[in-house]
């Protein structure tokens, strides 16, 4: 029972980590019909500020978790800064042109990855811990670091959800991606929708990289392995569909868990790549996938 507990509660901790990260995924594929493969650096570019600018903040005098929460603010802003551009001088030229925004994001891993070796070098960062303790559930150690993760997570996707189905922008971006021109014959501005869809995905995957930080070995190439999860996550549970990214993120992180510990990580990545396969097979748009 102690075992089967810790690996549900490792797995609701990676999975937190991965719906966040999916959910960008699935909102910029649901609104602007792209594949953007620099998500995860936007998701490094936060991880690697903080690991850089919290150890420096606390070397300097000030406690643990105000630098923490000091470093994650400008991680945060830093991301949607470089996500911004990215859009402004990239995206929005190939709003639903999946061959040009395929072409133009493996040219921006290619240059980002230069440009975060270059600034960051690439040995790894540790972060210091930011919430010291552990509290026992059912007999399994969690750190309470991992528990606030979780919670965090467990908001930041709750909030979206309900600005989804519930408020004025919400619609619009769901309207947006299920028939954009029939949006705009409604009077919804479909180029703001999909600036507004693109920087609310930047500003999941940068939160994400500022809550894995202090759990984490962090380094430019962090976000490599995240995109690989996070793109296997929205395709399991269906390109553009919210409760899919979630879905699929969950399904995603118990295989990794669970075949890690029964057998090895090597087994749990095929095991992951089998169960893509086999949802593609049976369900071509995914478990919740539409249109």
């Amino acid at each position: 029972m102690q075992t089967t507990t810790q690996l549900i509660l490792t797995s609701l901790q990676i999975g937190a980590v991965y719906i966040l990260f999916s959910l960008g995924l699935t909102l910029i594929f649901g609104v602007m019909r792209i594949v953007n493969f620099a998500h995860g650096h936007l998701f490094a570019v936060a991880a690697l500020i903080v690991a850089y600018t919290m150890p420096w903040l606390v070397a300097s005098g000030l406690p643990v978790l105000p630098a923490y929460l000091l470093a994650g603010l400008a991680a945060i802003l830093a991301a949607m800064a470089l996500g911004l551009l990215t859009y402004v001088f990239g995206f929005r030229f190939y709003q639903r042109d999946m061959v040009g925004s395929f072409i133009l994001s493996i040219g921006l891993v290619l240059l980002l990855d230069g440009v975060l070796l270059k600034v960051f070098g690439g040995a790894v960062r540790p972060v210091p811990e930011v919430l010291p303790g552990t509290v026992v559930i059912l007999g399994a150690t969690v750190t309470v670091q991992r528990i606030a993760l979780c919670v965090a997570a467990v908001a930041i996707t709750g909030a979206l959800y309900w600005a989804l189905t519930r408020t004025k922008l919400g619609k619009a971006l769901r309207a947006a991606s299920i028939d954009h021109e029939a949006a705009m014959l409604q009077g919804v501005p479909y180029n703001r929708m999909a600036l507004a869809g693109f920087m609310i995905a930047t500003a999941l995957a940068a939160v994400a990289g500022v809550l894995i930080a202090p759990v984490s070995i962090v380094s430019p190439v962090i976000g490599a392995d995240y995109l690989i999860k996070g793109f296997i996550a929205v395709i399991v549970g269906g390109l553009g569909s919210v409760p899919g990214a979630i879905l699929g993120g969950l399904f995603v992180a118990a295989i990794e868990t669970l075949g890690g510990f029964y057998f090895d990580p090597s087994s749990a990545l095929i095991a992951i790549f089998v169960l893509v396969i086999a949802v593609l097979l049976v369900r071509p748009k995914g478990l919740l996938g539409h249109g």
